[in-house]
């Protein structure tokens, strides 16, 4: 930086700026201030710099780290784009901070020392609610054993691994905690896989299947909601037309006794805790799972 006569000295900077000099001096040292030196050897300043400084301490008072700060400062990136990510940022921080408050007041609650016990060692090997997601999303990647477009395998996570809440209560985070330890029995898996494998011989087209059954889902979701008494109807004739169209078959009485048999996975005990546990989590009674096994109770009354 060329020294003019109306560049400012490190004392004036820091007054103007209302920094300490030795703050003033960090900065310099960080590169975050062009610095020029006077025929003396002292520091001497643009007078851009004041407000340069009042920029930095403003973001600093933010909770911005220097790094951010000077992709600002250098134009890397926007105002507006580094805040975002600020917020974004804190906004992970306080979801991690909900879900250890409520770890611990699950905890406190315990009613007797060998619930306290068992809990604790339930939460504990839960860090937070976005490696608890990560680890319940794992296991059902897993069980897509048909080539998939990595969309519909993204889509398919989404609606049958819920998103940890924001706030949640201690109820939701041990309902949470059990759906990691349901997803991680080794045995549970096995048994899904290989129903999953036997099944892929016999389907023809797995997105068709799966867009098929989520739009029957869809249209069970009401009669979910409202407590109906499984019945045929529409949501069940799409779900019988979609396996009938994947399956090369037609539907017969005797296709769907034979489908019942085939796509009956809720019957397993481990699933059908998995969508209550995802019930406790989100408050919602219509969970795929739970629009799932209706469906397939208003198949078997169908037959």
């Amino acid at each position: 930086m060329a020294v003019t006569d109306d560049t400012i000295g490190i004392g004036e900077l820091a007054r103007l700026a209302g920094l300490p000099v030795r703050t003033v001096r960090f900065y310099c040292d960080e590169g975050i201030l062009a610095v020029g030196r006077s025929s003396g050897g002292h520091r001497r300043f643009d007078p851009e710099a004041v407000e340069r400084l009042r920029l930095v301490r403003r973001l600093r008072g933010l909770g911005l780290g220097l790094p951010a700060i000077t992709r600002v400062l250098t134009g890397e990136r926007g105002l507006g784009e580094a805040i975002a990510a600020e917020r974004a940022a804190l906004d992970v921080e306080l979801a991690d901070l909900a879900w250890r408050r409520a770890s611990l007041r699950a905890l406190e609650s315990a009613a007797a020392p060998a619930e306290r016990a068992a809990r604790l060692e339930l939460l504990a090997a839960v860090e937070h609610g976005r490696s608890a997601r990560e680890a319940v999303a794992a296991f059902w990647r897993g069980l897509m054993v048909a080539p998939l477009p990595a969309e519909m395998i993204d889509a398919f996570v989404d609606g049958v691994v819920p998103e940890p809440p924001a706030d949640p209560t201690p109820a939701q985070v041990v309902a949470y905690a059990e759906m990691v330890a349901l997803t991680s029995d080794r045995a549970l898996r096995g048994r899904l896989r290989a129903r999953g494998r036997v099944n892929a011989t016999l389907i023809a087209d797995e997105p068709t299947l799966l867009e098929g059954t989520a739009d029957a889902c869809a249209m069970a979701a009401p009669d979910v909601l409202a407590g109906t008494v499984p019945r045929p109807g529409p949501a069940l004739d799409r779900l019988v037309e979609t396996h009938a169209l994947v399956r090369g078959g037609r539907d017969t009485p005797e296709f769907r006794r034979d489908l019942l048999q085939q796509i009956s996975f809720e019957a397993e005990p481990g699933v059908a805790r998995y969508w209550g546990l995802v019930e406790e989590v989100t408050g919602e009674p219509d969970t795929l799972g739970a629009t799932h096994t209706w469906l397939l109770q208003a198949l078997a009354t169908s037959i």
